[in-house]
């Protein structure tokens, strides 16, 4: 859904950056959004762009938002609300323009309640919201999904297609809750392809 937003925005010919926010420890989160100078730390061994100034004029898609520790919190809504990047070592600040896509599995708002979540970042993300239904709710999409991954795997290895057993198949496309939504129907479609 992000990709297909940026594809249709006005800036679809810039840069879109996806970020897995779960993916990134705190001590290095600021680093990779922000970049850092030569020096700036241990291992630091030369400048290095960061994320932002990557998607600078076009997007970047923070995915699981709300696994960010509360610091990157604070240092990601300072970007947000000024549209202005400094590197870890560095005194220069840099103006960015990008179009922020988030998304979570989480309730932001009771983390918010909870005290979890900034309430301000959680209101400078929520611009537009758009809630997206698990993959078990959209039933008429799964055999969609599962050809297309399957043939972009195959297609990939220089694999033939496989045929899926008709019983698998059903109970794929019909009984299977995945928890794991649309992420653990690709993986499925990459094992069936491999196999």
């Amino acid at each position: 859904v992000a990709r297909s937003i940026h594809a249709h925005s006005a800036n679809a010919a810039e840069p879109f950056v996806a970020i897995n926010c779960t993916a990134l420890p705190e001590s290095l989160l600021e680093s990779e959004l922000f970049g850092h100078e030569r020096g700036a730390f241990t291992g630091a061994a030369d400048r290095k762009v960061g994320k932002f100034q990557i998607a600078n004029g076009g997007s970047i898609f923070l995915d699981e938002i709300g696994e960010l520790e509360p610091l990157a919190q604070v240092k990601l809504l300072r970007a947000l609300d000024i549209g202005e990047i400094q590197r870890v070592g560095s005194d220069k600040v840099q103006k960015v323009d990008v179009r922020v896509i988030a998304a979570t599995n989480r309730n932001l708002e009771a983390m918010v309640a909870e005290r979890k979540f900034r309430e301000d970042l959680y209101f400078r993300l929520n611009i537009c919201h758009l809630q997206i239904p698990p993959l078990r709710e959209r039933r008429d999409e799964i055999p969609i999904l599962l050809d297309f991954f399957i043939k972009r795997f195959c297609a990939e290895g220089k694999l033939a297609t496989p045929v899926l057993d008709r019983a698998l198949h059903d109970f794929v496309v019909n009984s299977y809750y995945f928890p794991g939504n649309i992420r653990e129907l690709k993986n499925l479609a990459q094992y069936i392809a491999y196999i």
